[in-house]
C-alpha cells in the first residue's frame, strides 16, 4: 500500500474505531478462535481496508484480535499491520509490548533453550532496568553487549544480532540484513520488535508467548497515541504523567486498607505480570539465601490456565526450578494435598512455594482456613533431621480480593505469605488489567526482591492503569458485595428450578465470613448409556444454555471469560478459556457464571426458566 493511502487509512479508521478497541479488556468468546486469533482479524480487516469500508459498524463486527488486552488486541493488531506494511514485513513479524525490557527478554529465553548466543547492539545506553548481572546469574540468559554509533557498525554473527534503538522515527527505521531483531523503544509508551528474515520466522510463535503470559502488549492507549503519532496526528491527552505518583500513592494506600497489611504494595501491569515477578523475585530470594537448594512450586494442576503454564515456562527455563502438582479441587482436599506435597519438598531438602487460589477456580471451594495455617505452620525435618525450608504460600485472591488473609490478626499472619489479585477483575471493574500484590509482615522482606524483578521487566502499571484504579478501588467492596447478592439469588433460583443440576458456589457460613464471589459453577443434568455419552451429552447443554443467554439478553449476557465487572452477566466454560493451556484429564467442561452488581436478574431467570422447560422433556424421556 501507498503511505499517501495507508496514512489515509489510519486517519479514517482511528476516527471510527469502535470504543471497545480502547475500553475492553477481556476477549469475548462468541467472537474469537484462539487458534486464528490475529490471522482471522487481520484477513477480515484487510477486506474492509481493500473496499474502504471502514465505517463503526463494520470495525465493530471484526472478530476478536488475540485475547483482550494481555496479548494482543485490535489496536495492537492495527498498529503491527501499519508497521509491517511500511517495513514489507508480514504483520505477526511485528510484535508490539507495553514494556521496553520484555522483547529483549523474550529473545534471549527462546535463544536460551535453543542454546544459541545474543548479540546486542545499542546506539544509546541500554535502559537502567535492564540489569545485565541478574538476568545472566537468575534468569540464566547468555549474551553480550556494544554501544555502536549506527547500524553500518554492526558485524554478522553466528547467533541473533539484536539492535535497540532509541532516537527513530517508526517509520524511518532503517532494516539490514545483518539484523535478526530490531527493537525500537516508543518514547515511554512502550517498545515495538520488529523479526527480520525468514530465517527468524520460528521466534515469532516463542516472542508472542512470552508477550501473553509473561507481559503485556502495548495497551490500547498507548497504541493509540502511536499510531497517532505516526499520521502526525494531535495526539489525546489520556493521562497525565505528571499525576502518576499521586495516583500511585493512592492506590498503595487503598489496598493497604483493603488487605489490612502495611506493607509495600507492588503493582503491575496484569494478574500475570505481578505474578511473574512474584516468581522470578522468590527464585532470586531462593538462589541468594537457599544456596545449590531445590526449587519446588506447588500448583493445582486445573487451575487458571495462565499460572499452571507460567510456571512451568520458569521451570523449563532455569535449571532447578521444577513444577509439582498440587491436587485442590473437587474431591482433592487443598490441605491434605498441601500436608503431603510439602512432606515430599522437606524428602528433597527444597524450597517450597505454594500457589493457590482461594476460593478455588472454577469449583469454588474454600479450604479449611485454620488446618491451612496449621499446616503450613507445621515443622518438617529433612533427611539429615534438619529443619526443613519453610514454605511461602503465594496466595491468588482474584476471587474474593476482600477478605482479610495477610493483616496481624488474619489467618496467615504467622506464616510467610504473600497475596496477589488480578486488576482486570473486581479492583477496575474490567477497565484494565493492572493488579497488585501484597505481603504480610513474615514475608515482607521478599517484597523487595519482586520489587526487583517487576521494575527489571518494566511490567510496573501504566499511568492510565493507576489513574483507573485510583478512580474504581474505592468502591470495590461494596461492588463485591452487591454482585454477591445477585450472584446468591441466581444460584437459588436455579436450585429451585433445575434441583438436579449440581452448582459449586460458597456456602451461607463462608459468604458471612467474607467470601463473597460473584461467580459460580454449575454442572448440567445429563443423560446417556455410557460416560461418553453423558459427558457429550452436558457439554452441548453447556453451550445451549450460553447461547440462549446471549441471544436472548445480547446487551447484558456475553460469552465471556472475566468476572468482577461493573455491569451484565459472563459466561463461560472454563476447559476452553482460562483452562487452555492446561492438561486434558485437568480440565473442567462446566459452565461458569459471573454475575455484576448491575444486571436485569430477573431476565435472566426468564430465560433460564425457559431453558429448563425446553431440556425437562429431553432429560426425562433419556
Amino acid at each position: 500500500m501507498q503511505a499517501t493511502a495507508l496514512l489515509h487509512t489510519i486517519e479514517k479508521i482511528l476516527q471510527n474505531m469502535p470504543t471497545d478497541w480502547l475500553k475492553l479488556t477481556t476477549h469475548r468468546l462468541d467472537i474469537y478462535d484462539e487458534q486464528q486469533a490475529k490471522t482471522e482479524f487481520l484477513q477480515e480487516f484487510e477486506a474492509l481496508v481493500a473496499s474502504d469500508t471502514l465505517d463503526t459498524t463494520a470495525l465493530s463486527n471484526l472478530p476478536t484480535a488475540y485475547d483482550y488486552i494481555r496479548l494482543g488486541h485490535p489496536l495492537s493488531s492495527v498498529l503491527e499491520w501499519v508497521l509491517g506494511n511500511i517495513h514489507d514485513l508480514n504483520a505477526e513479524a511485528v510484535i508490539s509490548f507495553d514494556s521496553i525490557t520484555m522483547p529483549i527478554l523474550a529473545i534471549l529465553r527462546t535463544n536460551l533453550l535453543a542454546g544459541k548466543p545474543t548479540k546486542i547492539y545499542h546506539t544509546d545506553p541500554l535502559p537502567e532496568l535492564f540489569d545485565q548481572e541478574i538476568l545472566k546469574d537468575i534468569y540464566g540468559y547468555q549474551f553480550t553487549t556494544e554501544q555502536v554509533k549506527g547500524i553500518e557498525d554492526i558485524a554478522d554473527s553466528d547467533g541473533s544480532t539484536v539492535y535497540i534503538s532509541q532516537q527513530q522515527e517508526l517509520d524511518t527505521i532503517a532494516l539490514s540484513p545483518v539484523i535478526d531483531f530490531y527493537i525500537q523503544l516508543v518514547d515511554g509508551l512502550g517498545s515495538i520488535l520488529l523479526i527480520n528474515g525468514a530465517q527468524n520466522a520460528n521466534y515469532i510463535s516463542e516472542i508472542q508467548h512470552v508477550r501473553r503470559r509473561e507481559t503485556i502488549a502495548m495497551t490500547p492507549a498507548n497504541c493509540l497515541i502511536t499510531l497517532q503519532k505516526l499520521i502526525k496526528q494531535p495526539v489525546g491527552t489520556i493521562s497525565e504523567s505528571s499525576s502518576r505518583e499521586e495516583h500511585k500513592n493512592q492506590v498503595i494506600q487503598l489496598v493497604q486498607q483493603i488487605t489490612d497489611t502495611d506493607c509495600n504494595v507492588q503493582i503491575g501491569s496484569s494478574g500475570l505480570s505481578t505474578q511473574y515477578a512474584i516468581m522470578m523475585g522468590l527464585v532470586h530470594d531462593a538462589l541468594v539465601n537457599h544456596k545449590g537448594k531445590a526449587i519446588k512450586f506447588l500448583v493445582p494442576p486445573n487451575c487458571y490456565g495462565g499460572t499452571n503454564d507460567q510456571s512451568r515456562r520458569v521451570a523449563a527455563s532455569i535449571p532447578n526450578v521444577e513444577v509439582m502438582d498440587l491436587p485442590v479441587d473437587g474431591d482433592n482436599d487443598m490441605v491434605q494435598s498441601i500436608d503431603k506435597t510439602l512432606d515430599k519438598v522437606a524428602a528433597l531438602d527444597a524450597v517450597p512455594y505454594i500457589i493457590a487460589e482461594i476460593p478455588t477456580n472454577p469449583r469454588v471451594e474454600v479450604p479449611d482456613l485454620v488446618q491451612l495455617k496449621e499446616v503450613l505452620s507445621k515443622a518438617r525435618r529433612t533427611p539429615q533431621g534438619n529443619e526443613a525450608i519453610a514454605p511461602v504460600f503465594i496466595l491468588d485472591q482474584t476471587f474474593c480480593p476482600n477478605v482479610h488473609f495477610l493483616g496481624e490478626d488474619a489467618i496467615l499472619s504467622s506464616v510467610k505469605a504473600l497475596s496477589y489479585v488480578s486488576g482486570s477483575k473486581f479492583p477496575s471493574g474490567g477497565k484494565c488489567t493492572a493488579g497488585y500484590c501484597v505481603a504480610n509482615t513474615k514475608a515482607a522482606p521478599l517484597m523487595d526482591k519482586i520489587a526487583l524483578h517487576l521494575r527489571i521487566c518494566d511490567n510496573e502499571a501504566t499511568d492510565l492503569q493507576l489513574e483507573i484504579l485510583a478512580q474504581q478501588l474505592p468502591s470495590m467492596n461494596q461492588r463485591i458485595v452487591d454482585a454477591y447478592k445477585n450472584t446468591r439469588e441466581f444460584v437459588n433460583y436455579i436450585k429451585e428450578t433445575l434441583p438436579a443440576a449440581k452448582i459449586n458456589f460458597v456456602s451461607e457460613e463462608l459468604a458471612a465470613q467474607g467470601f463473597m464471589p460473584s461467580v459460580f459453577s454449575l454442572d448440567l443434568p445429563t443423560k446417556g448409556n455410557t460416560a461418553e455419552e453423558k459427558e457429550t451429552y452436558k457439554r452441548a447443554l453447556n453451550h445451549k444454555l450460553i447461547n440462549a443467554m446471549i441471544h436472548n439478553i445480547p446487551d447484558e449476557s456475553k460469552f465471556c471469560v472475566s468476572y468482577g465487572q461493573l455491569k451484565g452477566c459472563y459466561w463461560t466454560i472454563p476447559a476452553t478459556s482460562t483452562q487452555g493451556t492446561t492438561k486434558e484429564d485437568d480440565k473442567d467442561y462446566i459452565a461458569r457464571v459471573s454475575l455484576s452488581p448491575d444486571m436485569n436478574l430477573e431476565r435472566h431467570k426468564e430465560v433460564f426458566l425457559a431453558f429448563v422447560n425446553d431440556i425437562n422433556s429431553d432429560l426425562k424421556a433419556g
